[in-house]
């Protein structure tokens, strides 16, 4: 038996005003689309922003429903409705933002939105920045998806 470790840098930072000035405009559209996510059941508001190639933003927010498995998360709304409109576009950035008052640290996507992120990146063949913010002002930059989910499951396996 072969004994295996994996693991991954990260970056912490004391706020916002620590990235640069296109990141820090992600931040500022992922707040509003916070502001206006749907979620009447839980409360938990997120927003997400993500920055194309091209200089174009996609923003989201999660979308609950009294049939609780047919919400969708914010990274997930936004990524979608940008590859929706622009199917060749590259993501650089993506910014993911809560209203949770009582977590101190920044909230990391669920399992879903890990291998979605995970698929795009590996379908463009380019890492993207992901940060991370909580209600406090500490943020977490994660330079890519796949540090999230090491084990991912990708289109390749589907041709063997």
């Amino acid at each position: 038996m072969d004994n295996k470790h994996s693991s991954f840098s990260y970056q912490e930072l004391n706020g916002v005003e620590e990235c640069s000035a296109a990141v820090q405009e992600l931040f500022k559209m992922a707040a509003k689309a916070k502001d206006k996510a749907y979620a009447p059941y839980s409360k938990f508001k997120v927003g997400a922003a993500l920055l194309l190639e091209d200089g174009e933003i996609f923003t989201g927010n999660n979308q609950e429903n009294a049939a609780y498995p047919s919400g969708l998360c914010a990274e997930r709304v936004a990524i979608f409705a940008a590859k929706s409109q622009k199917t060749e576009a590259v993501v650089k950035s993506l910014v993911i933002v809560t209203n949770a008052q009582d977590i101190a640290v920044p909230v990391a996507p669920c399992g879903s939105c890990r291998q979605v992120l995970v698929e795009y990146e590996f379908m463009q063949k380019e890492k993207f920045d992901i940060y991370l913010q909580g209600s406090n002002g500490k943020v977490i930059r994660i330079p890519s998806a796949e540090s999230l989910l090491p084990f991912s499951f990708h289109s390749e396996m589907l041709n063997s």
